[in-house]
């Protein structure tokens, strides 16, 4: 990475790794983070592009409140990732807890392995690529967007959902409320294909 630029965890309260995060983004370039050690609320609120790369899993709450800044997350994440995002993209190489993409309202959220409940509850928008499976209640209340699962769907799937579209590759344990399945048409499946392929 160009400009690259590094912060170590070790040491330092939250509150500090925030603050020299957000600096090092408004200056440009990619920033990597050392030993995030799973701590609770790290990257948030990302209100400028950057690029950002936890070299390690994070705890709840990473890059929330998120616009504009690509984070990547080099491990699993805790609950609440990337919850209330608005534009930007995060992607985690591990397992994300629940509420993952949480009211998003735009942006892309990636997690290559599985998601826990509630992914994408009251989503109002963007995009969730789940690469492995996804827990009960999966797109309750969603009101907008996408959600991808490329495995199994839990229980209650699209409980009680306004609006917006869930594709599942497996199998769905059980519909939510009001929940209807259809098979995506020819057109739906490029898109699908050329999303999940980048």
């Amino acid at each position: 990475m160009a400009n690259l630029q590094r912060i170590d965890c070790t040491g330092k309260t939250v509150r500090a790794i925030n603050r020299e995060l957000r600096s090092a983004v408004a200056s440009g370039g990619a920033v990597a983070v050392a030993n995030p050690a799973a701590r609770h609320n790290l990257g948030v609120a990302l209100l400028t592009p950057g690029h950002v790369v936890f070299d390690g899993s994070v705890g709840y709450y990473c890059a929330g409140m998120n616009d504009g800044a690509t984070v990547e997350v080099r491990g699993s994440a805790g609950w609440g990732l990337a919850e209330g995002m608005l534009s930007g993209a995060v992607s985690v190489d591990g397992n994300a807890g629940n509420g993952a993409a949480a009211s998003i309202r735009g942006g892309t959220v990636v997690v290559k392995g599985d998601c826990a409940a509630r992914a994408g509850v009251s989503m109002k928008g963007g995009l969730l690529l789940v690469g492995g499976d996804a827990g009960y209640m999966t797109a309750f209340m969603m009101q907008k967007g996408t959600i991808i699962i490329l495995g199994d769907a839990g229980d209650a799937l699209a409980d009680s959902m306004y609006e917006g579209v869930v594709y599942v590759g497996g199998e769905i344990a059980s519909l939510g409320n009001d929940a209807v399945v259809s098979e995506a048409a020819p057109d739906e499946m490029s898109k699908l294909s050329a999303l999940v392929s980048q």
